[in-house]
C-alpha cells in the first residue's frame, strides 16, 4: 500500500514558498506597513522507541506527516530507551521495560487525562474488549493510561514453496497441533532440516497456548498466582518437547531470532506474533503464508481466545501544557482512519480505533496486506473471554518470563520432564525467588470484567 501523505497542505506550503521566492530581492516594503513578526518556533516534543528498524521507519513517516500538517508543532522520533537521558514527552515502552518504567515515582500522565485536558477527542476501541488485551495500559476504571500502539497475538507463518515441495497444500492449513505434526513430519521427510521454529516462545508457547486452550495462566483474582502447570499445559509442553527431539521444532532463544532463520529459508514454519507479518514478507525471498494459531482439539472449550500484547505509548509526567497539547494532537492524528490503515499495513500491528478495526475485518479491503491482522482479530474475539482465558500482565513482572524460559529450556534440553519443569516454574515464581515476580506498580486492582 502506498503512503498516505497530507498532499493538500504540502501543496499549499509549496505554493506559498514559490510565491515568496519570486519577490525581487530589492523590492521595498510599503512605507506605511511594518515588517511582519518572525514566525514562532514550533513546539518540539520527543517520542522515543526501541521498535525494530522497519517499524521505526513507519513511526518516523507518521511523525513527518504530522509535522507537515501542523506547522506549529514538531514530533522528533528517537531510537532509544526512555531511561537513557532525560525522559521524553512520549515513550513507546516494551513489555520487558514496563515494570522499570512503572516502578518508583510516577513517571507518566495518563493518556485519557492528556487528551481530556487538551480537549482532543479520542476514538479508540472500547475498553469492553479489554479482557483479551493485556491490561497494564488500563486503570481500574478501564481508562487508557497508555496507548497500546504495537499490539500482536501469535499466528503461524509458513514458506509456501517449502510446503509445496513437501506435498502440502498451503490452501488448507491445519487448525490443530496434531494436524501440524503431520505437516512437520512431511517437511522433515522431504529433507527440510528445520521444519518449524518459534519466536518469543514464552508468549507464544505458554501464555497464549493457555488462553487459546481455555486453561488458566494465572489464578486467584486480585491476588494472581501463576498456574501454568495444568494437565493441558503439561501435555502441550510434552508435545513441543517431542518435536524438539524429533528435530521438527528448532529453538533459537528467548527473543525473536527465529524470525531471521525463517526469512533466510532455513525453517519452513514459524510461530510468531502477528505484528511480524510485513517484516517477514519484506525480508523473505519467498512467498509467505499465514494461518491461525493451533489448538489442542481434545482440550475442553478450545479454541477460546488469544491475547493482545505489545509495547505501548506512555506520556511523561511533569511536562509543559504546550508539550501536552502536541502529544494530544499527535495521538489524535495517529488514530485517524487513514493513519490507522497505514500503521496496520506498514507496521503489522493491530488496530486501535473503530475505523481501523472495520478495515481489518472487511473481506474486500487490503485482503493480503492485512491477512495476519485479520486472523489476529478473529482469534482475539473468537469467543467471550472466560475466567481462564482473560489477559493478564502477570508475565510482565520482573523475572516471570525469565523463569518460564529457563524451565522451558530445561525441558527442551531433556534435563527435566515437562511436568517437573512446569511444576518447578510455578514453585519458583510463587516463592518469589530473588529478582523475580514483584507486582507491577500501576496495575489495576484485580482484572477488568
Amino acid at each position: 500500500m502506498s503512503s498516505i501523505p497530507l498532499k493538500s497542505g504540502l501543496r499549499l506550503l509549496a505554493l506559498l514558498t514559490t510565491a515568496a521566492l519570486t519577490v525581487p530581492a530589492n523590492a521595498a516594503a510599503p512605507a506605511q506597513k511594518k515588517a511582519a513578526p518572525a514566525a514562532a518556533a514550533p513546539v518540539e516534543v520527543e517520542i522515543s522507541h526501541a521498535l525494530d528498524p522497519d517499524k521505526g521507519v513507519e513511526l518516523q513517516a507518521l511523525a513527518e506527516r504530522f509535522n507537515a500538517a501542523n506547522p506549529g508543532m514538531k514530533v522528533i522520533v528517537t531510537d532509544r530507551s526512555w531511561s537513557l537521558g532525560a525522559q521524553p514527552v512520549m515513550s513507546i515502552v516494551a513489555e520487558k521495560e514496563e515494570e522499570s518504567f512503572l516502578s518508583g515515582g510516577k513517571r507518566f500522565k495518563p493518556v485519557w487525562e492528556v487528551m481530556k485536558d487538551a480537549r482532543q477527542p479520542m476514538a479508540t476501541i472500547k475498553a469492553s474488549a479489554a479482557r483479551m488485551m493485556v491490561p497494564s495500559v488500563l486503570d481500574s476504571a478501564g481508562r487508557l493510561q497508555a496507548l497500546p500502539v504495537a499490539l500482536s497475538t501469535p499466528v503461524m507463518f509458513y514458506n509456501r514453496k517449502a510446503l509445496a515441495a513437501a506435498g502440502v497444500s498451503a490452501d488448507s492449513m491445519p487448525a490443530s497441533w496434531n494436524g501440524w505434526q503431520d505437516v512437520l513430519g512431511k517437511l522433515y521427510a522431504a529433507g527440510q532440516a528445520c521444519p518449524m521454529t518459534v519466536s518469543q516462545p514464552v508468549n507464544t508457547l505458554l501464555e497464549n497456548a493457555s488462553a487459546w486452550n481455555n486453561q488458566a495462566f494465572v489464578t486467584g483474582g486480585k491476588q494472581e498466582q501463576i498456574a501454568v502447570n495444568g494437565l493441558v499445559q503439561v501435555k502441550h509442553m510434552a508435545k513441543m518437547n517431542s518435536w524438539v527431539k524429533a528435530r521438527y521444532l528448532h529453538y533459537f532463544g528467548r527473543d525473536s531470532d527465529a524470525e531471521m532463520h525463517f526469512t533466510k529459508g532455513e525453517c519452513a514454519v514459524l510461530l510468531a506474533p502477528s505484528g511480524a507479518w510485513p517484516s517477514l514478507r519484506s525480508a523473505a525471498g519467498f512467498d509467505v503464508g499465514v494461518s491461525a494459531y493451533p489448538y489442542h482439539d481434545d482440550a475442553y472449550g478450545a479454541p477460546q481466545n488469544t491475547w493482545a500484547d505489545g509495547p505501548a505509548l506512555w506520556v511523561a509526567a511533569g511536562k509543559s501544557a504546550n508539550e501536552y497539547k502536541v502529544a494530544a494532537a499527535f495521538i489524535r492524528f495517529w488514530l485517524t482512519p487513514e493513519n490507522q490503515v497505514e500503521w496496520q499495513v506498514k507496521s503489522g500491528f493491530l488496530p486501535l480505533s473503530p475505523a481501523g478495526l472495520l478495515v481489518t475485518q472487511s473481506s474486500r479491503l487490503l485482503s493480503e496486506d492485512l491477512a495476519a491482522q485479520r486472523l489476529a482479530v478473529a482469534q482475539l474475539t473468537h469467543k467471550e473471554v472466560t475466567a481462564n482465558s482473560y489477559a493478564t500482565a502477570f508475565s510482565h513482572r520482573r523475572g516471570v518470563r525469565r523463569v518460564l524460559a529457563e524451565e522451558m529450556e530445561a525441558i527442551f534440553a531433556d534435563k527435566k520432564p515437562p511436568k517437573q519443569g512446569l511444576d518447578d516454574a510455578v514453585q519458583r515464581i510463587r516463592a518469589g525467588e530473588q529478582g523475580c515476580c514483584s507486582p507491577l506498580a500501576a496495575m489495576p486492582a484485580g482484572r477488568l470484567n
